[in-house]
């Protein structure tokens, strides 16, 4: 079983879970190897392993269940593009691990550095890891000193540049650039649902009926009276929508028909679809919420983009090289790897005094009751 004490708070910020408990058995493996090379700087094989298998516990812990699969099965799994889950999975963590060293390597453009505080947080939390964790378990995930105080540099060296290669983009957008519109629309179905969730197509003659309501709802709304309450005695409802030029939901031919408007009120005609007829309202050529919303999103595709955009050129200025065959060494499907949280609470008894509790651990197939009882210990020092 794997723990990180509650000492360990710097890996939760650098985006490894609070504890883990791995199952399974692994191989030993040369952490010394070197598995690629950015530049001068080699990644080794322990970094590498480590990082990979902190984000396996994740994926078998919390994502599995929600794809409907098991953590023993998942990554044998189709990903798309003749790639297995895990093949997928480990090509976005090796570039991931590519883009930390390039991102360390041009830290001190930036004059971004680890502070003495950073460095001791980081000794101390490997420390506190080898000293909760048996000789096993930190070889199936290299979970030695060396290895986790390199993983945590450069992830918190990743998080202090973040905003810096974001900085100084133009902030400035117009609203003629963010300009949101909004409407009200009536979507009339061509199916029905029933309590079970089960749906009907309607037949025919009742699709005749709708366009009929549809159309007196366009008449009603054009002679002044309110869409909202139209739709409602129609047994229909009236949404709300903000939208732009570019907006594609609920239905792009009500989009264009209604952004094509000059004048707030005007009514289009019934729009009919697939699944369903529409009918819309514009209500403001402006809407001055969504517009302000639109400007900070786009000032924020901004400083992405700029991101992205200085993680390509250094990729293209940096010879990377990735050594497969001892990357195959990292093998999901043969180890399996799961996320448990230890934390350590303290609780009023009924004298007064204080006791410290340990919730939410687990423990691995093959750990006995007395190993889990130790390793909980442990992780509430």
């Amino acid at each position: 079983m794997v723990h990180f004490g509650k000492k360990a708070a710097v890996l939760t910020a650098a985006g490894v879970l609070a504890a883990t408990a791995v199952t399974g058995c692994s191989g030993s493996i040369n952490t010394d190897a070197v598995v690629a090379t950015v530049g001068d700087d080699e990644i080794s094989l322990g970094v590498a392993n480590f990082y990979a298998r902190m984000t396996q516990g994740q994926y078998e812990t919390y994502y599995a269940s929600m794809m409907g699969t098991t953590g023993d099965a998942m990554w044998t799994q189709e990903a798309g593009e003749d790639q297995t889950y895990e093949e997928s999975v480990k090509d976005s963590l090796m570039e991931n691990l590519e883009n930390m060293y390039l991102i360390s390597q041009h830290a001190a453009d930036y004059e971004v550095s680890l502070t003495e505080e950073e460095e001791d947080a980081i000794a101390e939390a490997a420390a506190q890891f080898d000293e909760d964790n048996t000789d096993e378990a930190k070889e199936t995930v290299s979970g030695y000193r060396k290895d986790i105080e390199e993983f945590l540099r450069l992830a918190t060296i990743q998080t202090k540049m973040d905003s810096k290669m974001r900085e100084g983009v133009d902030e400035e957008v117009s609203d003629e650039e963010a300009a949101q519109k909004a409407m009200q629309y009536v979507f009339f179905s061509y199916t029905t649902t029933d309590d079970s969730g089960n749906t009907t197509e309607l037949t025919d003659e009742e699709k005749e009926s709708l366009k009929t309501d549809a159309q007196s709802l366009v008449d009603r709304v054009n002679a002044g009276e309110d869409i909202s309450t139209v739709a409602e005695e129609l047994g229909q409802t009236a949404y709300d929508l903000t939208f732009d030029s570019e907006s594609t939901s609920p239905n792009e031919d009500l989009i264009a028909a209604v952004d094509a408007f000059e004048t707030e009120g005007q009514v289009t005609d019934v729009i009919e679809a697939d699944d369903g007829l529409y009918v819309g309202r514009l209500t403001s050529l402006l809407d001055r919420d969504a517009t302000d919303q639109k400007k900070t999103s786009i000032v924020e595709e901004r400083r992405q983009e700029q991101y992205d955009s200085l993680l390509e050129e250094w990729r293209n200025d940096t010879d990377i090289k990735v050594d497969e065959k001892v990357w195959d060494k990292v093998d999901f499907e043969d180890t399996g790897v799961t996320i448990i949280t230890s934390e350590t609470e303290e609780t009023t008894t009924d004298d007064g005094s204080t006791d410290d509790t340990s919730e939410g651990s687990s423990e691995s197939a093959d750990d006995s009751s007395e190993d889990a009882s130790a390793s909980e210990d442990s992780a509430s020092e």
